[in-house]
This record gives C-alpha cells, structure tokens and sequence, in this order.
C-alpha cells in the first residue's frame, strides 16, 4: 500500500471506496456533510482551498488531516488537534474476550440514538448518516444504547474502526474492548485490515487499543477549517 494513503485517508477514501459519499471540486472533495466533517485536497495549494470553499456552507466547519491548510479568503483555520494513527498488524493474532457480552448489530433505524451516544465523548464528528459508512455494533442495557463502534473510512485494504464510544455511567466494565474485537473479528473474517485515529491526548484509549494489539504507525495532525463568509 501506498504510504500517501495514510498521511490522508479522507482523500483516498473519497477518491476511491467512498466515492458515492463525497462532493468534488476540481483537486478539493468532502464528506457530505450530514455523513462526516472530513475534507480534503489534493494538492496544497490555494487553487485547491478555494475550490474547497465552494464546496462549503456558510460557517460550516471540516477536519482535515496531512499538512497545515493554506489560509485563502472565507476559510478560516483556527485549531490543529494532534492524533495518532494506529494499525493492528496483518499477522497479530485477535484479542480474546475477557468475558461475553451481547453485541447488537445497529442500523440507521437507530441513528438518532447513534448521534446522542457519540455527543457525550466526541460532539460534532458522528452524523445522521455515518451510520451507512459501514457495519456499527452496540451493547444495550435495559434497552437504553451505552456503547458503541463502527467503521467510518475505507480505503485499499483497510478500515477505520471509529465511534468508540461508552456512556460515563457505564465505562470500566470492557465494553469498548468487547466491540473493537468483534470488529477486528470481522476484518480478519474478510479480508479487511484495520486501522483507527485517536487523540494522542486520549491516553487511556491509546492504552486500550495497545492491549488489544494495535501498534502506532505514526503521529497525526486533524486541521479544524471554517467557512467564515
């Protein structure tokens, strides 16, 4: 796999896997914007970045990831969180669950419940519609959804495990663990391999995803973008 891929999946996934979710103007694409806040360019450039704008609503905000964006007229770039990229290795072997739990697979239908959930750790990354980016699991507890993880990019070979989320009221008891590994299951299932992103100040999931036996491929900048008029 190209090493380019991954110093900027959103614009591999929409140019490839993910064409049908983007919108495009000449070297500058995104997400739909009720499917996911990520933008890219093809080149840095401020050609690019203006066609970036037009592709913007007014005060509409984008992430994206690889180089600083050039700053052009009506497009503001205000904040750079640092992340890591993280992959578990073709060959490692899966991680055993520590101990069963029921696992839903969710749809659409539970969307809105998808969206509440994500608010509580992560507000404004999950929309209406990542839920058709691919396959989410949850766990319920008297009915009530108070965790979840799904796949968001796809591109090459691999997926992005994104959405891993547990409600406050319900963390310390192996749930993000027990969804991840299903996930991993099914990547491994078909012929998929996984990756994720994470904040390289969310220390206590980094220290999740390294048990589970994911390495740190390299570290990651997410570029905060605003249309500003």
């Amino acid at each position: 796999m190209s090493e380019d891929m991954f110093v900027n999946p959103p614009l591999h996934a929409l140019e490839t896997r993910q064409r049908r979710f983007g919108l495009f103007s000449g070297d500058a694409c995104k997400y739909q914007t009720d499917v996911a806040p990520f933008a890219a360019v093809r080149q840095r450039s401020q050609a690019s970045m203006r066609q970036l704008h037009s592709l913007l609503a007014l005060h509409e905000t984008v992430y994206m990831m690889g180089a600083e964006p050039l700053v052009v007229p009506g497009l503001a770039f205000n904040y750079t969180l640092p992340g890591l990229q993280m992959i578990f290795p073709e060959n490692a072997a899966l991680p055993a669950l520590a101990a069963p739990v029921e696992l839903h697979r969710l749809s659409c239908e539970n969307a809105a419940e998808m969206v509440a959930l994500t608010e509580v750790a992560f507000p404004g990354y999950f929309r209406i519609r990542t839920c058709e980016m691919g396959t989410y699991y949850g766990i319920r507890i008297d009915g009530q959804l108070v965790a979840m993880a799904g796949e968001r990019l796809a591109f090459d070979r691999y997926k992005e495990i994104s959405a891993v989320c547990t409600h406050p009221g319900h963390r310390g008891k192996g749930y993000a663990a027990a969804l991840v590994t299903q996930l991993l299951a099914c990547h491994r299932r078909d012929g998929w391999l996984s990756c994720l992103h994470t904040g390289a100040a969310n220390k206590k999931a980094i220290a999740l995803y390294h048990r589970l036996g994911f390495i740190t491929a390299r570290e990651v900048a997410f570029h905060r973008v605003i249309r500003s008029e």
